[in-house]
């Protein structure tokens, strides 16, 4: 649990800075604000799909315990290479706008293999989930028949009449 608050808070001072980050680089560079650049998306990215994703995924793991699954950690490291990943090509690519520098398109290669990662982590968070609400439904079905068994054996037998 702790991991997903530290990276939930990573991601929100990361895509904090990314925006001012963007706004002072492009001031720097006299770079015109009609223009679009990949470095004005960086910060959303940062903030929606690291910060607010995370918090919605701790709130998950406080309810379901989602960590027990086999699959969390999958969904941890991929999902987080994925954001980073494809972060990491937004600035770079922003970058090579702004300076006017030419672009490859080796970088959009790169970040769509970030996106297919995001991708993926989503996958194995639903999965995840999957197992432990499964796991709950168990756990739940099973108290209720030890439940039941407890309170019929608890009553007293009827006596039997002749």
């Amino acid at each position: 649990m702790n991991k997903l608050f530290y990276a939930a808070f990573a991601y929100m001072v990361l895509g904090v800075g990314s925006g001012l980050f963007y706004r002072e680089f492009t001031k720097a560079n006299d770079f015109s604000e009609d223009q679009f650049t990949q470095l004005s998306v960086v910060h959303t990215h940062l903030l929606v799909l690291g910060f607010i994703v995370l918090l919605v995924v701790l709130i998950l793991e406080k309810t379901f315990a989602l960590s027990q699954s086999k699959l969390f950690p999958w969904f941890f490291w991929v999902y987080n290479a994925g954001l980073v990943l494809t972060a990491a090509m937004l600035i770079l690519h922003g970058m090579q706008q702004v300076t006017g520098a030419e672009t490859s398109a080796a970088i959009s290669g790169i970040a769509g293999l970030g996106h297919i990662l995001l991708s993926a982590g989503m996958v194995l968070l639903f999965l995840a989930l999957r197992t432990r609400l499964k796991a709950d439904q168990t756990l739940t079905a099973t108290a209720d028949v030890s439940d039941e068994t407890s309170d019929a054996s608890s009553q007293p037998e009827p006596a039997l009449t002749r």
